[in-house]
């Protein structure tokens, strides 16, 4: 065995100690002390076993190592359940901590927290730490939006509160937000958004008190319930008169100023392609073919950071909203649209900056060579995803009519072909998943849902962004310079070892070990249930094993996409750390010196978790109102049958998805032909006496019988074939019968005596 000195462990610790927030693995902590050789190495893992023992520094899944906090207390943001327990979430890496219902201390959702330890997680098991909050520093919820109710004048007159407010959000819905007698009078139904003054306590552990700052209107009026949400989750709607104003002090042309220390490359024919209803081009590419049979790949990308300027009101802003968000009939954009559809979209038939990172790129989709330079080009031409396919698909028509761009289109689809080939030979995990485009009317209603399937030129432009962006985090990272990164970790051990199981009942047998998963692992699984009924099983369990991808100093990677380096380098418009990356790329372009590397090294960690954070916030808006759209448009279809499949089982029923992207929920309180128990090896649901079985991925029919668009969810049961039904109804039948009988006998034995005079 190889024998530790103390001196060894001592100075392994003082690396944590003086880095408490940083995690490093083996190899990292052999560079820093400077140990050289095998043996060396293995005194290392051998001093960081024993502090691991010691419980002075704790190990992750991912086997990195952090400092362990002092008396096991950490701060964290409380997540509620709607349940009332709640889990704290420390680190973007590391298992959250359960806090049991008795424990949370009042937390509401998005609270920072102090939380102890009570029983540390364990490392060779699924189980996470469990703890108790023994202080709220801070709350981070501050303003909500809810339906009010009145109260009457009588009440009034008697507690000095007009009435509450109750958000419609289930994580908060428990609470009563009370508004006292004084500013604003809301009407009953009204969604009013309130600043919150007083939060839950032990005397009222379930209210809290607020100011109501603005009636957005009666929750029955168009749009209203689209801004509802927009509210709830903290997004920026109105932008600031200093920002509108210096947003209108740009010019709207390319100037003479603006072209200096650019390369003019507008003679080269650069070509958007984008959606049919996009209004805002941030990115153009070119392609040719070299002599050497290589191709020449130029990606070109709105230069946004020249006239977004680092400390001025329309930084701060993009700062504070971090990403444009997409609703059903809205965007939210993260810069003003003069701006974001205007000088900075690369329009077609006029001049604009941009950053443009030219690649040479062999027959294997190898990048052999590149340059990254700013740029001034001019888009020819303002192509759509649609006509790009039928191009594609030889279609006479959209031949004709781009005739001059057809060969470069042909060479682009091959080295799509090209890339994604070595792509997926390296490991990238491919998820193809039906995407919704919800239809709504003048009013906002929702009226049809179409299913949105990505052709060529929609996975084409992908390639290329990806090409894009890989190319210029190995740029940087490879000049040691201070960076942000787009980081995709190794998913979760424990998840994927279900995942494996879960593969295996599908004879498929996953090689190489869990301990260290690599994304081709996976990617077979994915690849060999593809068109099969399989799919939508591994899809999903995948997804759930799979961490979130985040903004990072630290290049650590993007499991998904198999790629060792990866940045959001090519949507500045709508992206506030591309804008960021945009800011670096021109900064080093003058200097590498010490002082610009200190600056960005000491605000890099703050812009990467903040924009991963906003990010958030912007997805589960456009999450709930794609939900709240598709549970309107379902409303009117109440009592109707649909073909669907189950898309997840849990202990409390099936989650029914139809073709249209729709889910709904089948309670097993509402299946009535058997008791059903949940069996977690096969994610099912199995009947107790018919063994009838609802897995993931299995077709389904189901009547929809209710559409709640507060909670914005649908209720489903199973339609059972004619013969199963009459059995539930004859036994129903029966039941209901031996009900009343019972029922009529004690009644009977309960009847006093009738006396007659």
């Amino acid at each position: 065995m190889t024998e530790v000195d103390d001196r060894l462990i001592s100075d392994t610790l003082e690396v944590f100690r003086n880095n408490p927030d940083k995690k490093y693995d083996p190899e990292q902590i052999n560079d820093i002390l400077r140990m050289n050789g095998s043996q060396a190495f293995k005194k290392v893992v051998k001093s960081l076993a024993i502090l691991e023992g010691e419980g002075k520094i704790n190990v992750n899944s991912n086997g990195r190592f952090k400092l362990a906090p002092p008396d096991q207390i950490v701060t964290g943001e409380f997540r509620a359940n709607e349940k009332g327990f709640g889990f704290v979430r420390y680190d973007e890496t590391d298992p959250d901590i359960f806090v049991a219902r008795p424990n949370v201390l009042h937390a509401i959702n998005g609270d920072e927290v102090k939380v102890k330890i009570t029983k540390p997680a364990n490392p060779w098991g699924s189980r996470g730490p469990e703890g108790e909050i023994v202080e709220i520093t801070g709350h981070g919820l501050t303003e909500l939006v809810g339906e009010f109710q009145p109260y009457s004048d009588v009440q009034v007159e008697k507690t000095g509160l007009l009435g509450y407010v109750q958000s419609h959000e289930k994580k908060i819905a428990g609470y009563r937000v009370f508004i006292p007698d004084e500013g604003l009078h809301p009407q009953m139904g009204d969604m009013v958004k309130v600043s919150l003054t007083q939060y839950p306590s032990d005397e009222q552990p379930n209210s809290m008190q607020g100011v109501a700052e603005t009636v957005l209107g009666n929750k029955n009026d168009p749009g209203v319930d689209i801004l509802t949400i927009v509210y709830d989750n903290d997004i920026h709607v109105d932008f600031p008169d200093e920002v509108i104003n210096q947003a209108e002090d740009i010019p709207d042309t390319v100037t003479s100023e603006d072209r200096k220390g650019r390369v003019d490359i507008t003679d080269q024919v650069m070509v958007t392609i984008d959606g049919d209803d996009s209004k805002d081009f941030d990115d153009a590419v070119t392609l040719w073919k070299l002599d050497n049979g290589n191709f020449h790949l130029g990606v070109s990308i709105a230069d946004v950071s020249y006239y977004v300027t680092e400390g001025s009101p329309l930084d701060q802003e993009a700062y504070d909203r971090g990403t444009s968000t997409y609703l059903t009939d809205r965007v939210i954009p993260m810069i003003p649209f003069r701006l974001s559809n205007g000088i900075c979209s690369l329009n077609p038939g006029v001049d604009r900056l941009s950053l443009t990172c030219d690649m040479e790129i062999d027959k294997n989709g190898h990048v052999v060579s590149h340059e990254i330079y700013p740029s001034v080009i001019n888009s020819h031409a303002r192509l759509t995803y649609s006509n790009v396919n039928k191009i594609f698909d030889n279609d006479k028509e959209q031949i004709e009519a781009n005739a001059e761009l057809v060969p470069m289109l042909n060479d682009m689809h091959e080295l799509h072909d090209i890339l994604y080939a070595m792509r997926h030979d390296r490991g990238a995990i491919d998820f193809e998943a039906p995407e919704a485009k919800i239809i709504v009317d003048d009013n906002g209603k929702a009226v049809d849902i179409e299913i949105r399937d990505r052709g060529i030129s929609e996975r084409m432009i992908e390639s290329f962004m990806l090409a894009a962006n890989e190319t210029v985090a190995e740029h940087y990272r490879k000049q040691h310079l201070p960076f942000l990164y787009r980081v995709h970790e190794k998913p979760d051990e424990e998840k994927v070892k279900n995942f494996f199981e879960t593969a295996s009942t599908f004879g498929i047998q996953v090689q190489g070990s869990i301990k260290n998963i690599t994304p081709k692992m996976l990617q077979t699984v994915v690849t060999k249930t593809k068109d099969t009924p399989e799919e939508l099983v591994t899809t999903t369990m995948l997804l759930r094993s799979m961490q979130q991808a985040r903004y990072s100093e630290d290049a650590l990677g993007h499991f998904g996409l198999a790629a060792e380096y990866y940045t959001h380098f090519t949507s500045p418009i709508r992206r506030y750390p591309d804008l960021v990356v945009h800011r670096m790329i021109h900064q080093y372009s003058q200097n590498t010196d010490e002082a610009l590397k200190e600056k960005w090294n000491k605000v890099l960690p703050d812009i990467g978790q903040h924009s991963s954070i906003r990010e958030r916030h912007s997805i589960d808006a456009e999450r709930a109102v794609n939900d709240l759209k598709k549970t309107e448009y379902m409303e009117e279809n109440v009592g109707e049958v649909f073909d669907g499949v189950v898309g997840s089982a849990t202990s409390f029923g099936i989650f029914v998805t139809l073709e249209n992207t729709v889910e709904g929920l089948v309670h097993i309180s509402n299946m009535h032909d058997d008791f059903y128990e949940f069996d977690e090896r096969q994610l099912a649901l199995v009947g107790k006496r018919t063994h009838k079985t609802y897995k993931i991925g299995q077709p389904i029919k189901v009547k929809l019988t209710r559409a709640d668009l507060d909670s914005r969810k649908l209720d489903f049961e199973v339609v059972l074939p004619p013969e199963e039904q009459k059995k539930v109804d004859e036994a129903r039948k029966k039941n209901a019968n031996r009900q009343r009988g019972g029922n009529k006998r004690h009644n009977d034995r309960n009847k006093k005596p009738f006396n007659k005079r």
